[in-house]
């Protein structure tokens, strides 16, 4: 094969160790290094002794990350490609660490492994505040479903005469309960008609059967409620400080159906502000997970199930799209609608997941804000096939008819 890289390294990442090959004008040169910060520094002076201009790892876990940070702030001169573990996989049965670093430098050197997107640092940092606070998110949300389920262990009909358990009154009959107050009519007193039930169904529900380990254990998850929350406004405060420069794109986002506030700080988080790495809307819909598959062998279509991508931004997309459909008169509802009965329900989500990150693709690029199309808009697209079908349904009802355009009139 042509050679493309004639001073180039692989670096197989573990958890203790890195082992390094160096491939120079057709000659290998293997070595081991620790993963503590200065063995990691005498690896990048290695790498510059030996002439290396470009090297490869393999993005295992987190292991790869301190190592690729370490040499893009110290020997910056040297290019670094991220590999897809899936797509240079070892021959089975050959495989060790030195065959790995081995196998890749090979690869390297002939050009054959495409580099995996790594943005830089200040987007890493901004994605991983994201990530975190999502997985918090998740734990509250899972911290809220215990405090239901000792409710109602106790009989406490909390949830049926308030819309949140968290709001006001919610959290005032939480508090007294557990300071000790089981009284259904001192507990009523305290929600100070927050309720949305009537007073005598919110007595009823507030009648209760605490016993003394179910005070203790709503106790504790009351704690990990509020310790949750304060992180999680640490975090906001934290992310909304990074992406304030682009606030005016965060509020043009908001204004698509379904996008929040903090849908459009994920997507500008997880694709970059300026979405500046992807060419097309399409590389970014393929980087995402959001496009069709593509197997075809001797010309036949085989699965075009979507391919695996960036599992954080698909799911946002997906999250934003479920809400979506909910709004009357929107284009996503009705492209929703369209491809459910063909396709079901999950590849229709799907479907309006990828237009509408196809639409925030061109809404960052050109700087437009967001117009609605209109849930008649493929109606309009087909006019003519659509009138040609109706007046064919009417023919078959023994209906003859007259076609008389008021638009021309």
């Amino acid at each position: 094969m042509e050679l493309v890289h004639s001073h180039c390294a692989a670096l197989d990442v573990h958890k203790a160790t890195v082992v390094a090959c160096c491939k120079v004008q057709g000659k290998k040169v293997t070595k081991t290094f620790k993963t503590y910060t200065a063995d990691l520094r005498q690896l990048g002076r290695w790498l510059v002794a030996q002439g290396v201009t470009t090297v490869v790892m393999e993005s295992t876990g987190v292991y790869w990350k301190p190592v690729w940070n370490l040499l893009e702030a110290e020997f910056s001169d040297i290019q670094r490609v991220l590999a897809n573990a899936e797509h240079v996989k070892q021959v089975p049965g050959r495989k060790t660490d030195v065959g790995d670093a081995e196998w890749l430098v090979d690869l390297h050197s002939c050009g054959l492994i495409r580099g995996s997107r790594v943005p830089d640092r200040d987007e890493r940092e901004t994605s991983e505040l994201l990530r975190s606070r999502d997985k918090f998110g998740e734990e509250r949300t899972r911290c809220l479903q215990r405090i239901h389920k000792l409710l109602e262990a106790a009989n406490v009909k909390l949830g049926n005469v308030v819309s949140d358990i968290t709001g006001k009154a919610g959290m005032a009959v939480l508090r007294a309960l557990v300071s000790g107050e089981t009284d259904a009519q001192k507990l009523q007193e305290l929600t100070n008609t927050g309720l949305k039930a009537k007073p005598a169904e919110g007595l009823a529900a507030l009648e209760n059967s605490v016993g003394s380990h179910q005070i203790v254990l709503l106790k504790a998850q009351l704690k990990l409620l509020d310790a949750l929350d304060a992180v999680l406004s640490t975090l906001d405060a934290e992310v909304d400080q990074r992406l304030r420069p682009f606030d005016e794109v965060v509020e043009r986002l908001d204004a698509i159906p379904g996008i929040s506030r903090r849908n459009a700080q994920e997507i500008l988080g997880y694709a970059g502000p300026t979405m500046e790495s992807f060419a097309t809307a399409g590389q970014l819909a393929a980087w995402a997970g959001l496009c069709p598959g593509n197997s075809i062998s001797a010309g036949k279509s085989k699965s075009k199930k979507a391919r695996r991508g960036n599992s954080w931004l698909k799911s946002t997309m997906v999250k934003a799209a479920w809400a979506a459909i909910r709004t009357r008169g929107s284009y996503f509802r009705d492209q929703y609608r369209r491809k459910k009965a063909t396709r079901g329900a999950q590849k229709a989500i799907v479907a309006v997941a990828h237009s509408m990150l196809v639409v925030i693709y061109h809404m960052v690029k050109r700087g437009t804000a967001y117009v609605d199309l209109g849930a008649d808009y493929q109606a309009r697209q087909n006019r003519e096939r659509l009138l040609k079908r109706r007046v064919k349904e009417l023919g078959r009802l023994g209906y003859e008819v007259t076609i008389r355009d008021l638009e021309a009139a």
